[in-house]
């Protein structure tokens, strides 16, 4: 049996507290501010992530969104989960996200249906994942009972909830089984994991029985980021989560390449949380270096932009002006599906970013639902 070591991630570095006015992370040990002023902060930056319309007010979607759209970035929390990651946070006295404790399966719906959304994907937010400092038993035991409460809403919501399971991970015996659980028994959509597992990026050969069994199941593998333990003091006076999470992104997405990853499982379908990333504004820079690598041509036979081609990308914290034009250089529109990154930013806000690009109608719709519904053919129409 193989187990990666704690993958627990100490996000921020020993900045003043000014500078630490974070969305998921906290200095390791250190203090901050009072928690009132920082639960101000939040409330004052609800759609921080949001970038464009997000930043500058964004109206209601009950004017610009038609109902059935699907949002695949869509965070869920069950109870015991909940609990382990609230508890979590009070150890390191690292404040709570209002959005979070708010959180029930009833105002999810409610705000599902005010944005016009028909079905959302339930995946677990990132930091700590289901990794609690209590070894690779506790986390199987957090990511199985994750599983069934997700499951469940699918069941008591017909048409309304889809599941991204959570895997393990940290031991590859532990994730083998719980893929055949979630998708023999919850009849689960895909999976959502995270981009890295304790500074071990997806490339890593101990991940290789696991792509080799989501490649034979042909599942939909989604990707969320977080700031990896080796970076978390280069945020440069802001948190770290600003720039090093988009940076994280690209760095799951390098190493699934350059491991041959990508090449070896044709049969998965990846998702990228946030628009790949820094990927669009990177991929000619990196297909340029690659391109000199002696096993180029193994890991991408058709040149290094057919295969950023090949995968999904979804909206979340990508809807301003830039990043969509950089991602649909990048990729064709076929390969962008819709993301809110709820309930941290609010459900509306990428919909009212998106129909004001001023893109096409048809490619609106696309990103929108018609594109999910292409991944997720169980989808009620």
């Amino acid at each position: 049996m193989k187990t990666l070591n704690s993958p627990v991630v100490h996000h921020c570095s020993t900045l003043p507290d000014d500078a630490l006015l974070s969305c998921d992370c906290a200095p390791a040990g250190g203090a901050w501010g009072s928690r009132r002023s920082f639960v101000q902060m939040l409330g004052a930056a609800a759609g921080l992530g949001a970038l464009g319309a997000g930043l500058t007010g964004c109206t209601t979607a009950a004017g610009v969104a038609a109902p059935g759209i699907i949002d695949t970035h869509h965070h869920f929390y069950p109870p015991e989960y909940q609990k382990a990651w609230l508890d979590w946070e009070d150890e390191r006295k690292i404040p709570h996200f209002p959005q979070q404790v708010g959180w029930s399966v009833e105002k999810a719906v409610a705000d599902m249906d005010k944005a016009g959304v028909k079905t959302a994907m339930l995946s677990l937010a990132s930091t700590p994942g289901v990794w609690f400092d209590k070894g690779p038993a506790a986390a199987a035991a957090i990511a199985r009972s994750c599983n069934e409460y997700g499951a469940k809403m699918v069941r008591d919501y017909p048409g309304r909830f889809g599941l991204l399971a959570t895997l393990p991970m940290t031991d590859v015996a532990a994730t083998l089984q719980e893929i055949a659980y979630v998708f023999d028994v919850l009849k689960a959509d895909g999976v959502g994991l995270q981009t890295n597992y304790g500074a071990v990026w997806p490339g890593n050969p101990q991940f290789n029985p696991v792509w080799q069994e989501l490649n034979r199941r042909k599942a939909l593998v989604y990707f969320h980021p977080l700031v990896a333990s080796c970076c978390d003091r280069l945020s440069v006076g802001t948190f770290p989560a600003v720039i090093e999470v988009p940076h994280d992104t690209t760095r799951a997405i390098t190493s699934l390449l350059l491991s041959g990853a990508f090449v070896r499982n044709r049969d998965i379908r990846w998702l990228f949380s946030h628009a790949g990333g820094n990927l669009p504004m990177m991929a000619g820079r990196m297909a340029y270096f690659f391109n000199n690598r002696p096993d180029a041509k193994t890991l991408a036979p058709d040149g290094f932009a057919a295969e950023f081609r090949r995968l999904y990308y979804d909206t979340a914290n990508a809807t301003d002006p830039s990043p969509m034009a950089a991602l649909l250089k990048l990729v064709p529109a076929s390969q962008v599906v819709y993301g809110s990154d709820y309930p941290y930013v609010p459900m509306d806000t990428q919909i009212t970013a998106l129909r004001q690009l001023g893109l096409d109608e048809a490619t609106v719709r696309a990103i929108e639902s018609g594109n999910a519904r292409a991944l997720l053919p169980r989808l009620p129409n």
